[in-house]
């Protein structure tokens, strides 16, 4: 590595290579196309911004030249040096997290492209010239179709997460986008998996790729227990709460964004300083709801699988499938949010008594062999999985709440593509179905959290307007002692948590009362 380089990462307290980076560095760093393939949490990250940053700042010229690809260093208006493409926001802003420290020693520049917020700030940016662009292939679309940007000038390409590209349905754009790079540029493609359709794209845009596979394909990983907790329907949610309640950092991954709003809303409820993310938060949501985890104003995140891939928060000790995923690379890349880098792990699976089976074949698929206990909240394993003493500080205002609120719920609309997935468009995070119908001109009932009625979140029935209208004040005064739920744990949240699990409560009740 270019000693420049060595001194940034020292100072960042790394000083030895992962096994995918140890294989693919001394092929990326000469120029060459490569191929790896690493599992999530392995260090693929590094794997290629090292090599990047190394070439566009003239540090491996030489190698450069050797293979017939000098590097340019004139930064020019909308004619972007590098492009890394990344299947989510979430991942596209963890990369360039990751590639600034590398980038401004070298005097070089990076710009986010995604959907889901104004694309004005990176236009500007654009216009003005930088050197990495580290986009989500819809809103790149648009604005090269705009005269924004070109791809003409690129000198290396790089795909993230390329299998998930090809889950999510993005490879037709990943493509289109790769056809508008200049052939002779350094490509290099990193994958958890190399399936056929990953294939099709190394054909097609790598040449003669190196191929480093720095583990089997299915290998998880050794510092990481996993283990199966059979409990009853009436017991799930008291079980999660119980996991979820201990010190530490947890995930707790859901099949669906609905799921995944309501389970927060339940845990808020109960005292449990939660925040949300799934597809029908617009950007900024999502960034407040991962600064919060982050910085540990809250101690959970529940998710569906738009967090299964590249989102990287340290010291997550513990995942929870509070849903079993219903494929095993899913079930893989979840549990991968723990145990990395080195550290240990725990991954713990709900499941109730019509799901059995599918478990048993999941596990049996991923390659871990899992222990199964059935399971009550009196049951000390509970302890063993998530030591220390439970803590129900008060919960937490959602996302789409606090959107809501400040009337920003609508910041989605018409500004690009989604990038998370099928369905998760720009128009999928204005707030519909994820904050009701609260907003501007809504009775003050509306406003306080009961969306289209009095009463608490938890209730069922739609009153009628004038009652509505006439009950603001009891409404709120009702959902004082029922935050978030109708149906109490018996554990009496703060008065703090009573005020956010009110504020929470954003949805239409008819809806929010099919909890599970």
């Amino acid at each position: 590595m270019p000693s420049s380089l060595v001194d940034v990462l020292a100072g960042l307290g790394i000083t030895t290579p992962t096994p995918i980076q140890a294989a693919t560095l001394p092929d990326s760093l000469a120029a060459r196309d490569v191929l790896g393939r690493g599992r999530t949490g392995s260090g693929k990250t590094y794997a290629f911004l090292l090599p990047l940053v190394a070439r566009l700042s003239g540090e491996s010229d030489a190698a450069a030249r050797a293979v017939g690809r000098p590097a340019r260093r004139v930064r020019q208006s909308k004619r972007p040096r590098a492009l890394i493409l990344a299947p989510t926001r979430e991942l596209a802003t963890q990369i360039d997290e990751a590639l600034r420290p590398l980038a401004q020693p070298a005097g070089l520049t990076s710009r986010t492209v995604f959907g889901g917020v104004g694309q004005g700030p990176q236009v500007t940016d654009l216009r003005r010239g930088v050197d990495i662009v580290v986009a989500c292939p819809g809103r790149l679309e648009d604005l090269i179709a705009q005269g924004h940007v070109s791809l003409d000038a690129i000198e290396v390409t790089i795909i993230d997460e390329a299998d998930h590209m090809a889950d999510l349905g993005f490879l037709p754009s990943v493509r289109r986008l790769l056809d508008a790079t200049p052939a002779g540029g350094q490509r290099m493609l990193f994958s958890a998996t190399l399936d056929a359709a990953v294939g099709v794209l190394v054909r097609r845009y790598l040449v003669r790729p190196v191929t480093h596979e720095a583990d089997s394909a299915q290998s998880p990983v050794a510092t990481m227990t996993h283990h199966v907790l059979h409990v009853s329907s009436a017991d799930h949610l008291p079980v999660l709460v119980d996991l979820v309640a201990a010190p530490g950092r947890t995930v707790v991954f859901t099949r669906t964004k609905h799921r995944a709003k309501n389970l927060a809303r339940q845990l808020n409820a109960r005292g449990i300083p939660a925040v949300e993310l799934h597809g029908n938060l617009s950007q900024n949501a999502r960034a407040r709801t991962m600064a919060a985890f982050s910085d540990g104003t809250a101690q959970t995140l529940v998710a569906t699988d738009i967090a299964a891939r590249g989102i990287h928060v340290d010291d997550v000790a513990l995942v929870v499938h509070a849903d079993p995923p219903t494929e095993h690379k899913a079930y893989l890349h979840r549990s991968g949010r723990t145990a990395r880098a080195g550290n240990s792990g725990t991954v713990i699976t709900l499941m109730t008594d019509d799901q059995v089976r599918d478990v048993r074949d999941l596990t049996r698929k991923a390659g871990v062999t899992a222990t199964t206990t059935r399971v009550t909240t009196a049951h000390p394993l509970l302890r063993e999985l998530a030591p220390g003493e439970r803590e129900y500080a008060g919960g937490l205002a959602s996302a789409v709440a606090a959107e809501s609120r400040s009337g920003r719920g609508g910041s989605g609309r018409g500004a690009g593509r989604g990038e998370s997935g099928r369905g998760e468009s720009g128009r999928a995070a204005s707030g519909r179905g994820g904050s009701g119908r609260t907003g501007a001109g809504r009775s003050s009932s509306a406003r306080a959290g009961s969306g289209r009625g009095a009463g608490t979140p938890g209730s069922t029935g739609r009153p009628s307007t004038s009652s509505t209208r006439n009950s603001a004040a009891s409404s709120t005064r009702s959902q004082a002692g029922r935050p978030g739920d109708s149906r109490s744990t018996g554990r009496a949240p703060s008065a703090a948590a009573f005020s956010a699990g009110s504020r929470a409560g954003s949805g239409r009740p008819r809806r929010t009362a099919r909890s599970a």
